[in-house]
């Protein structure tokens, strides 16, 4: 069970768009460094929407291999398709991820008993952990309450990236927490809110730019200092909100690029940001003194 705050990982490219392998290991250093307590790639935030299957695989051994073992590394593996989310899952596996996030099938979207074989097929047959991923705002469809709660029952799915925004779904699928059963907040305006509910931790954007606070975040209020974790949520709340003034993960890589961490551009069809978006992050870095 990872606890703690797991880094959506940026992927970072260079200016001809293919991976900057270099730059993506003084990221994982960086990020070891600062407390992160586990790291995510290709997720939402990595851009793997636009990766070739043979780029996302590099990027998974590249990630394991300077990893380490240090802290837990979670794959993002899935797919609209459950059969090429099957093949995407045993190929991490073998390459000795610790974790793997399965997403809801976007676009072709599924009944209910369809959902829910959508991640049992795979559940069934890896060797490794699965974190359900529930972003109805992405993918058009949302996981029912009674589908997680069926598939919290699964030995080999562990735990759900809650990311509706929904407080109040939040706190219907929150009764399925246990031991084998954890839920992450995945939107980092509320984190603490999903923490109150026996959440584990959070799957964020906002660590990649402040992975030191994120951490500080999540571990003050399990030392039971709920004060110090709800200050620290408000006084980023503004930042927050501006790395999502535009599609992520554009903000948070324009982010990274005005601290000075190069990280380059986007693919198609993800663009730069508008002028005045882009005045608005530079001010909210200013005030959460990043710049």
């Amino acid at each position: 069970m990872i606890k703690g705050s797991i880094v959506a990982l940026i992927t970072p490219f260079h200016e001809d768009g293919s991976v900057n392998f270099e730059k993506l290991g003084e990221l994982l250093e960086w990020h070891i460094a600062s407390g992160t307590d586990g790291i995510l790639v290709l997720g939402t935030t990595g851009e793997s929407t636009t990766m070739s299957h043979e780029e996302d695989e590099a990027v998974v051994a590249y990630t394991l291999q300077k990893v380490n073992h240090r802290v837990p590394v979670i794959a993002g593996s899935g797919s609209n398709d459950t059969r090429t989310m099957l093949e995407k899952s045993k190929r991490y596996a073998e390459l000795g991820a610790d974790a793997l996030l399965v997403i809801t099938p976007y676009y072709n979207k599924a009944n209910e008993e369809g959902m829910i074989r959508h991640f049992t097929t795979v559940a069934d047959q890896v060797s490794i952990p699965l974190i359900l991923y529930n972003v109805p705002g992405r993918t058009g469809c949302s996981l029912s309450v009674s589908a997680v709660e069926r598939l919290s029952k699964h030995p080999n799915i562990c735990g759900i990236k809650e990311a509706s925004g929904n407080i109040s779904y939040a706190v219907s699928i929150s009764r399925f927490v246990n031991d084998d059963f954890a839920l992450y907040s995945g939107n980092d305006d509320m984190i603490v809110p999903i923490l109150s509910l026996g959440g584990s931790g959070v799957i964020s954007v906002l660590a990649n730019t402040n992975p030191k606070e994120t951490h500080d975040l999540v571990q003050a209020w399990f030392d039971g200092d709920q004060a110090k974790s709800l200050h620290l949520q408000q006084e980023y709340l503004d930042y927050i909100h501006a790395l999502f003034c535009e599609v992520n993960p554009i903000p948070v890589k324009e982010a990274l690029n005005l601290m000075g961490k190069e990280v380059g551009g986007y693919r198609l069809p993800l663009y730069p940001m508008a002028d005045a978006n882009k005045e608005k992050l530079i001010n909210e870095m200013k005030k959460a003194g990043l710049l």
